[in-house]
């Protein structure tokens, strides 16, 4: 007759066979069983008959070690197999990854006593849904081996966590693939921002005019060209066109700024360079700027206009980010996967330990930093603005093309001069790369660094020409320049002499209105 089992524990009789098939060992262990919580009001309940099915039931495991390492996942839907089979590997997964993260453990401490001990704890909160029914931990330990006979079943708040980390790996991955894609030609979708007119036609024309010699740039201006982004490493930054200035017998000065320096910083010191030089020439200043040049100059008159409003006769803004760069977004936009391999930490070492700039400087030219800025600054409207941008040439032949950064002065072995080579790097096929890039992801043309769309101001004269220029061609010189074709210190003087007619035709509408 087969004993009856109690709810929580029985004695059962367990014999061990050597191998001869002589009873050798027979042992009585206490087994116990498990509180279970069964959704099902017509469940059978347990019946003596059925030793195979109360044995299972029985919350003892053949492998207790394993079970502690995580190595054996309990049974999640024990009916289903298939599920049962799904829901172990995502349990085992998760327990992986979560791993790799502190995680404070939310199993009830249990005193041991005597020889056998349940420990049970209700979850507060459930895993998924309110509406679940409450999970228990179990831990039974066999009183003649306790420190092996543990079966401890993972903690829900583990399972919590993973699924959380997976969401937010998710939101991670989400984030970074969409990008900038909301935010580029922010400045064409916001309202109450004035129109642009296009002057690339007659812009065409002063550069036709130039090239046949043709110079109406006035002698009465001094002409301050505002470099970019890490200009203070390229020491041939804007010198051809300040060169050609001069020869004309023009006025013209490059600004001492720390390039990598904050917006705000440098359109201090822009707006001190246009008071000393006013000052000291009692001329007017025309002002160009070169991408992130461009946004401190215009930046300048933004917040200093008052004071700057008889000292400047213009702005021209060559291939700047006015409504911000992708470039710039992407690499500091936090809650990406980027985090996870501290993209703007090494872009913080790069920028400020490096080369000794300021993080500000990267950081100001993101859209959100570029939306706060023209929310409290604007270009004033009587200031004639003229803005140009370009598409980068995308094609195979330019991944060949090498730009001239630097002059390499080599020591002198006899009395002759020292050798000087000019030090060329592959800006051309780098911002073609970045240009195919944003091309690809966001469907924007691009000179490589900023797209077209965030490089118009509103209110100004836009420029933009069919050749393909890319971001560095405005101030470094190329090695495969077409002689037939115009220079950088060409196009920057049509800039000016377009930025002198707005100007010119400005004053002139308003003394038309005026009488």
């Amino acid at each position: 007759m087969i004993p009856k089992i109690h709810p929580l524990h029985e004695t059962l009789p367990i014999h061990f066979f050597s191998t001869d098939l002589q009873p050798s060992i027979s042992l009585s262990i206490t087994a116990v069983q498990p509180l279970r919580v069964s959704s099902d009001p017509l469940a059978p309940s347990m019946d003596a008959t059925d030793t195979n099915k109360e044995e299972s039931r029985i919350g003892i495991t053949a492998n207790d070690d394993a079970m502690r390492t995580g190595q054996i996942t309990p049974p999640l839907f024990p009916s289903v197999p298939a599920l049962n089979g799904a829901a172990s590997y995502f349990a085992e997964t998760t327990s992986y990854l979560t791993s790799c993260f502190p995680v404070n453990s939310d199993i009830a401490p249990t005193s041991y006593d005597g020889t056998e001990v349940v420990g049970i704890k209700e979850l507060k909160e459930p895993l998924l849904s309110s509406n679940a029914p409450p999970s228990h931990d179990v831990i039974t330990r066999n009183s003649d081996r306790p420190q092996n006979n543990i079966a401890i079943v993972p903690s829900d708040q583990t399972s919590q966590s993973g699924i959380s980390m997976f969401q937010g790996l998710i939101e991670r991955v989400r984030k970074t693939v969409h990008g900038s894609s909301d935010d580029i030609g922010w400045l064409q979708r916001a309202p109450g921002m004035p129109p642009i007119e296009d002057g690339t036609e007659r812009f065409n024309n002063i550069l036709d005019n130039i090239m046949h010699g043709i110079h109406v740039l006035p002698n009465s201006m001094v002409y301050l060209l505002v470099p970019g982004l890490f200009s203070n490493h390229g020491p041939l930054y804007f010198t051809s066109t300040k060169a050609t200035f001069s020869k004309m017998g023009l006025t013209c000065h490059i600004a001492k700024i720390h390039s990598e320096a904050s917006v705000e910083k440098n359109a201090r010191e822009i707006k001190e360079y246009i008071e000393e030089v006013y000052w000291g020439s009692k001329k007017r200043v025309l002002l160009l700027g070169h991408s992130k040049g461009g946004v401190d100059a215009a930046a300048a008159l933004s917040m200093y206009w008052p004071d700057l409003r008889d000292k400047v006769a213009g702005l021209a803004l060559a291939q700047s980010p006015y409504g911000g760069s992708p470039i710039a977004s992407d690499i500091m936009r936090e809650g990406q996967i980027g985090d996870y391999f501290n993209v703007r930490k090494l872009m913080e070492i790069l920028i400020c330990k490096v080369i000794k700039g300021d993080l500000q400087a990267l950081e100001d030219l993101t859209y959100e930093k570029r939306k706060e800025f023209l929310r409290k600054h604007q270009l004033p409207k009587e200031l004639p603005v003229v803005s140009f941008h370009t598409e980068a040439n995308i094609s195979p032949a330019v991944l060949a093309t090498l730009s001239r950064v630097a002059h390499a002065e080599l020591p002198a072995f006899t009395n002759s001069a020292a050798t000087v080579l000019p030090v060329v790097v592959p800006l051309g096929a780098t911002l073609a790369a970045c240009a195919q890039l944003l091309q690809t992801r966001y469907g924007e043309k691009s000179d490589g660094l900023v797209t077209c769309r965030d490089a118009e101001v509103p209110g100004s004269v836009v420029v933009h020409p069919k050749r393909k220029l890319d971001h560095a061609w405005m101030v470094y010189s190329s090695t495969n320049d077409d002689p037939l074709e115009p220079d950088a210190s060409q196009v920057c003087e049509a800039l000016l002499t377009l930025v002198v007619e707005v100007g010119l035709r400005n004053k002139h509408y308003l003394s038309v209105k005026q009488e």
